[in-house]
């Protein structure tokens, strides 16, 4: 039996995305099954839980200096993995991805400037934004032949019309799983350069990359201006609570600036546990991560197959990259409301509302897929029986 196709079940109930008090709020019912949180169902790779094991059985926690070790081997980890050189004196530590985002957005800019971002896209990005006092500049990305692509036209408007300093890059894109081109990034960076904007790239799934599709990092092309968080192992090896983020910048004017906010904060040290975690994880993950991917490339296959025999009314946009797929009910000409209810009453399905990522996506929907596959399979097909129940 595969080692994605078991996970226990007794201790979920420990975490968020089983919660049933947040279940009850924001589904109004805990007799869901929850696919809405991006996180995984699956165990991490044995050298991590070895590597805490080996921590826990010292039965000591001094204080230990470690960082170095993780930013050499993230360094090691992109070399091999993406051909990406780093430079490892040009990492921060931060305490996570949001938060390096955060200090960026109040490094780089001032209150009132506009942040661009780019929906439906990871909601909260637009949290960090409102709560640094900075405008949202919405530049909704287009779909063109059943893929979503950039809409530099409407990014030059934008920037020209507004004070833009700033703009949130998601590579690969939550929700929608675009893993941008080369020739995509240096139009962007084109435009970016020439009116003065930084892009802040959340790179936090790059790893997470299927069949036909290359990763390509702001940082591998060319420009020293645009800064880059990779590094974290959260999504990669599914480590969200004990992960810290890793900002990479190479304008040494900048970086010694965040470095300074970062150690006036204490926010550069991690715990002992995020930093051993990540480099058992960088440095001995990487079979985990493939069998990991070739299971959810089969999974992606069965489900769209599935939609395409069983429920045409529902479309799939095909992820290159990232455990999510973006699902399009619109067909099935339900209001939000009604789509609600057949979800959530009829399915049993705690899916992400399309709202969250984009007030107009009120009839899609984000699935966290990072699950058994017999439990997707469930899923689907309660589906199919409250959509042909409903007819």
């Amino acid at each position: 039996m595969n080692s994605f196709d078991s996970p226990e079940e007794h201790y979920q109930h420990d975490f968020v995305r089983h919660d049933p008090g947040m279940l009850q709020n924001m589904f109004g019912s805990t007799e869901v099954t929850p696919f809405w949180l991006a996180d995984m169902d699956f165990k991490v790779a044995q050298p991590i839980t070895e590597e805490l094991r080996r921590l826990v059985e010292r039965g000591v926690y001094a204080y230990e200096l470690a960082t170095k070790q993780v930013f050499g081997a993230i360094a090691e980890w992109n070399q091999q993995r993406h051909n990406l050189y780093l430079d490892q004196k040009f990492f921060i530590q931060a305490p996570g991805v949001l938060t390096g985002i955060a200090l960026l957005i109040r490094e780089l800019s001032k209150p009132g400037d506009g942040i661009i971002i780019q929906p439906p896209v990871y909601h909260q990005f637009a949290r960090l934004i409102k709560t640094a006092d900075r405008k949202i500049i919405t530049n909704p990305l287009k779909v063109v032949n059943d893929k979503y692509e950039m809409d530099f036209d409407n990014l030059e408007k934008k920037i020209q019309s507004e004070h833009v300093r700033v703009l949130l890059l998601c590579n690969p894109h939550n929700p929608v799983g675009r893993v941008w081109s080369r020739q995509e990034l240096q139009s962007l960076i084109r435009i970016a350069d020439q009116h003065d904007v930084t892009i802040i790239s959340d790179e936090i799934h790059s790893d997470i990359i299927f069949k036909g599709h290359e990763f390509n990092s702001i940082t591998s092309l060319g420009s020293t201006k645009h800064i880059t968080l990779l590094g974290s192992p959260a999504k990669t090896f599914g480590m969200q609570s004990i992960a810290n983020g890793y900002l990479y910048i190479t304008d040494e004017t900048l970086r010694k600036s965040i470095y300074r906010t970062t150690e006036s904060m204490y926010l550069s040290h991690g715990n002992a546990f995020s930093t051993y975690g990540a480099i058992a994880a960088f440095r001995h993950g990487g079979p985990w991560l493939d069998e990991m991917l070739t299971y959810l490339q089969e999974t992606i296959t069965w489900i769209r197959h599935y939609l395409e025999k069983e429920i045409p009314g529902v479309r799939m946009f095909e992820p290159e990259g990232t455990y999510q797929v973006w699902l399009d009910f619109s067909r099935l000409n339900k209001t939000p409301e009604d789509l609600n209810h057949l979800l959530v009453q009829k399915a049993k399905l705690a899916l992400t509302p399309g709202v969250w990522f984009d007030q107009e996506s009120d009839t899609f929907m984000r699935m966290n897929i990072a699950s058994p596959l017999s439990k997707i399979q469930t899923a689907f097909r309660q589906l199919k029986k409250a959509i042909d129940e409903d007819i």
